[in-house]
């Protein structure tokens, strides 16, 4: 059976000390340009946008005029899926109420966006590290359960409200302990509760606009260390190994971790954004040294970053799901969170998580508000 996962680590984890001198550090660079915007427009079908700095979604009825857009018609239309991977990117996350779309068309509509994004042909689907070889169904569907973990081996013990991980805790960004992480991903809810279980999603963008232009800088000379240790101590518990070839060459092995820069470029809008979570992010770098930062300061930049996120609602988009919803984002600048307030009910639902490249800061990008100030110029 495909493996079965929640939105973000739900056990205890132990989080192995921190060496100096790592030499795995992500090296900046410049890329010339980003991927062309596609001429096809959109907006010219029934939508709207969530918030101003996050979150588009495509109307299940028509309105002013403009057609329905629905999925199975972008899946049909190469031109659409390009124009929705450039909207995706722009708008960091896009909602299709009753989608009909497989699991199977899941992983092709995330596979072609990050193609036609520009990804490198080496990054293919990722596969969970926490995947069984052999299973029935097929290797890079991942069930997101709200109560169980891992192939159903572990059932969550959360649903009693004194042993919920506060909300705050849950914010993450997609497989960021991979050396190659993800571009885009989608999930479709296929069993909810009558009410609960919503999902939050945060702008990287917005987040980073956010900060003065000194504490920018400081943060451009930094690298982070991504560990999924709670996945490594679920794996231990069951007496398995983690599984190898995880999508790309480089995602290989038994650690987990990476080491990508503090801020990052988006390749599709040349947009800088904060790339740092609460789930994976354990500590900062010095990005030209290698060298650890001291635990003091690593962990008050740190503290800070991921209260920026979790503690600004405008930057922040909270979509209340339906039967067959779909939500595709951009993992490269947004962040997102579950909401534990099932009590006792069902949500399931199949995620599709495809790989784009290696992070990267390019110096020469802009901040999403920079960009859009200067396009807004130039018209």
């Amino acid at each position: 059976m495909a493996p079965v996962a929640v939105e973000s680590q739900v056990l205890p984890t132990t989080i192995e000390s921190l060496k100096d001198g790592i030499s795995s550090v992500t090296v900046t660079e410049s890329r010339s340009s980003s991927p062309e915007a596609p001429e096809f427009d959109l907006k010219a079908y029934s939508s709207f946008d969530n918030t101003p700095s996050i979150g588009t979604e495509f109307r299940e009825f028509a309105k002013d005029g403009k057609p329905v857009l629905d999925i199975r018609t972008v899946l049909a239309d190469d031109t659409k899926l390009a124009a929705l991977g450039r909207l995706v990117s722009e708008r960091g996350v896009v909602f299709f109420r009753n989608a009909q779309i497989t699991p199977e068309e899941q992983l092709t509509l995330v596979d072609k966006l990050g193609k036609f994004g520009g990804k490198p042909d080496t990054s293919r689907l990722h596969v969970h590290p926490c995947t069984q070889e052999g299973q029935e169904e097929q290797e890079e569907i991942t069930i997101v359960s709200n109560k169980y973990v891992f192939g159903r081996s572990f059932k969550r013990n959360d649903n009693d409200i004194l042993s919920r991980r506060p909300g705050a805790k849950e914010w993450h960004s997609d497989i960021t302990f991979e050396p190659v992480p993800s571009d885009y991903a989608s999930l479709v809810i296929r069993k909810l509760p009558e009410v609960g279980g919503d999902t939050l999603w945060a702008s990287a963008y917005e987040a980073y606009d956010r900060l003065s232009p000194s504490y920018q800088r400081l943060l451009e000379g930094l690298s982070a260390l991504h560990k999924g240790d709670g996945f490594i101590y679920l794996a231990k518990l069951a007496g398995l190994p983690l599984r190898e070839g995880r999508g790309a060459p480089e995602n290989v092995g038994q650690d987990l971790e990476a080491i990508h820069p503090v801020v990052r470029t988006n390749p599709v809008t040349g947009w800088k954004g904060l790339f740092v979570n609460q789930n994976f992010t354990k500590h900062l770098l010095d990005t030209e040294s290698g060298k650890r930062l001291p635990e003091a300061e690593s962990e008050a930049i740190l503290t800070y970053l991921f209260a920026l996120v979790e503690g600004n609602h405008d930057l922040q988009v909270r979509f209340r799901w339906e039967k067959d919803s779909l939500a595709i984002w951009d993992n490269r600048s947004t962040f997102h969170a579950a909401t534990s307030d099932i009590d006792g009910g069902l949500r399931e639902g199949t995620r599709s998580v495809s790989l784009g490249e290696r992070p990267y800061l390019d110096p020469k990008s802009l901040t999403r508000r920079q960009a859009l100030k200067k396009a807004a110029e130039d018209q």
